[in-house]
């Protein structure tokens, strides 16, 4: 029982960190611009069938296959963020029902181009099983990825903090007008987000595809995802995406190990449910911004 409960907190690991990909750019583009972006997991779920076309059609790897997606993921991005820049009043709830609006536009798309048909990567090494400790299993996709989603959550973290473009960011989600007063300029660093939250959504995307298999379907279930995970952070604090990511993970694999499956949805909603009540500014907000 020991051995199963370890293997599921480790598996709920590993999701996690594949969940804070997903969740942080979600949570990068709200923070600066008040925005919740519906049509997110839609961006992840577009950079895993571009994955899926290259690795089917093209011969590539699915990490070979990250530039080309990356190219498109970001232009679809790109294109997300002129539409919303054109909302001149009521940005925030106009943008809600714009962006859930283009969420199912792409999904239909995708439906259109790929089918309904669910798709995993074929190269067997991502799916080959590495045993660690001689307890813990996982797939090679699994470790590299969530390796990778470690980095670039700490890379994020860094740029925010250490970099000029990641103060600004900053400097306008905190006061856009003032900001605006230091020289800063609020739509370059909108776009500046929306192509961050891109690439995160680009490798997110191809990290499902070689690990999980996709359908046109689950565009909509990982924005959930991503919005229970930014509520959890809290806002501000990029390591809050990856301890929420990470607790949200755990809380669902340890109710399909000692529960059943068919609550694994409940639980997490269960806990979003929680946090929301007893800590409305998130696990890690800012203790000012609690209630």
């Amino acid at each position: 029982m020991i051995d199963l409960v370890a293997q599921s907190l480790f598996s709920g690991v590993l999701s996690g960190a594949y969940y804070a990909l997903i969740a942080l750019g979600l949570a990068l583009v709200f923070g600066t611009m008040r925005v919740i972006n519906l049509a997110h997991g839609e961006l992840v779920l577009l950079g895993a069938y571009i994955s899926y076309t290259a690795e089917e059609k093209l011969g590539l790897d699915p990490l070979a296959s990250l530039p080309l997606a990356l190219t498109l993921v970001v232009a679809t991005a790109m294109a997300v963020y002129y539409l919303i820049s054109l909302i001149k009043t009521d940005r925030e709830l106009n943008s809600l029902i714009l962006t859930f609006g283009i969420g199912v536009i792409l999904t239909n798309a995708v439906l259109m181009i790929w089918s309904a048909d669910i798709h995993s990567t074929t190269t067997p090494w991502y799916h080959d099983a590495t045993i660690l400790f001689d307890t813990l299993f996982a797939m090679q996709a699994e470790l590299v990825f969530a390796a990778l989603g470690i980095v670039l959550v700490g890379a994020v973290w860094w740029w925010l903090e250490k970099s000029w473009y990641g103060r600004a960011l900053r400097a306008v989600a905190s006061n856009r007008d003032a900001a605006k007063l230091m020289g800063v300029n609020p739509q370059l660093t909108e776009v500046l987000s929306f192509a961050v939250s891109g690439l995160l959504a680009t490798v997110a995307g191809v990290a499902i595809y070689t690990a999980k298999v996709i359908q046109p379907s689950l565009g909509h279930h990982l924005t959930v995802k991503a919005f229970i995970i930014t509520v959890l952070a809290g806002m501000g604090s990029v390591p809050g995406v990856l301890l929420g990511a990470v607790l949200l993970g755990v809380v669902e694999s340890l109710t399909v190990t000692l529960a059943s499956s068919a609550l694994q949805e409940l639980a997490g909603m269960v806990l979003f449910l929680v946090v929301l009540l007893l800590m409305p500014s998130g696990l890690f907000g800012r203790a000012k911004r609690r209630g």
